[in-house]
């Protein structure tokens, strides 16, 4: 009996994730479709209930209802709940509960740990943006013991209250707020600098000054793009950054770890990341 699977978003057409989990259950040899569906920005919490009454067993959530997705669940993964926001959902048909998790975080720790080989233990890291992607992220950097974790925003208020709700999630933790003007005062370098703004996507790079980067400087972006070159990365390599990488490979692992939640089977994503950059690049 085949189980079904979908992604929502609003806007949804540029999901990469009906093709990764395709490839997905194609390498494991799993009984599924996946589909991709438009939210809607005022119902879509009865969207969800009508899918998962219907025919769906899990449910992949993007932007803008990742925090809309975790108030549904009456369970939640500590992930989900320290990140305030889910991407993963799935009904657990012995308990008839919904179930939340954030997966966000833990594929970017498998891109840049084990396909790139970054260690964040003792590291200074450079977060810019205080947003939805950024909460996604936070908890698993912090659990690596990194020296520190700075936040810098547009909007001053914003990152302070996210630093404020992560400290209170998780204690004691090397997590502060960096203004602009402070970066430049500082000027010190960063071992990691990830852009976890929309910038990219515009094709524009976020504010920093100059004495953040150094030549060992790794610069990680989480947007990516099919030349695998986004703006912020380019601008990285101009400032010296020897290492760059863009999401790519964090979209294919946080795809993985809700695979293996639904499925209990974690695919090979060095095989299906390969496929999807060639498909990209034509």
């Amino acid at each position: 009996m085949t189980d079904h699977y979908a992604v929502v978003g609003n806007p949804i057409g540029h999901s990469k994730s009906p093709i990764i989990h395709r490839l997905f259950a194609e390498q494991s040899g799993q009984d599924m479709e996946y589909r991709a569906e438009l939210g809607d920005l005022c119902d879509f919490e009865e969207q969800v209930a009508d899918w998962f009454k219907s025919d769906l067993q899990g449910l992949n959530v993007t932007l803008p209802f990742k925090e809309r997705a975790l108030a549904l669940a009456t369970k939640k993964t500590s992930r989900a709940v320290i990140a305030g926001a889910s991407n993963t959902l799935r009904f657990n048909s012995k308990t008839a509960e919904l179930e939340a998790d954030n997966t966000d975080g833990v594929g970017l720790m498998r891109d840049l740990q084990d396909r790139l080989g970054i260690e964040l233990k003792h590291k200074r890291i450079l977060i810019l943006g205080a947003g939805g992607a950024t909460r996604g992220i936070l908890g698993p950097i912090l659990e690596a013991h990194p020296a520190l974790v700075a936040l810098t925003n547009r909007t001053e208020a914003r990152a302070v209250s996210l630093v404020q709700s992560m400290q209170i999630a998780l204690g004691s933790c090397p997590l502060v707020f960096n203004a602009q003007s402070e970066l430049v005062q500082h000027h010190t370098a960063f071992d990691l600098i990830i852009n976890a703004t929309s910038a990219s996507l515009k094709g524009e790079v976020p504010p920093l000054p100059p004495g953040v980067w150094a030549e060992q400087t790794v610069a990680y972006d989480l947007a990516y793009v099919p030349s695998g070159e986004t703006a912020f990365l380019a601008y990285a390599r101009q400032q010296g950054a020897t290492k760059c990488a863009d999401g790519l490979g964090m979209l294919v692992e946080q795809a993985a770890e809700a695979f293996y939640w639904w499925r209990g089977v974690l695919p090979d994503t060095a095989q299906v990341l390969k496929q999807l950059r060639s498909a990209l690049a034509k």
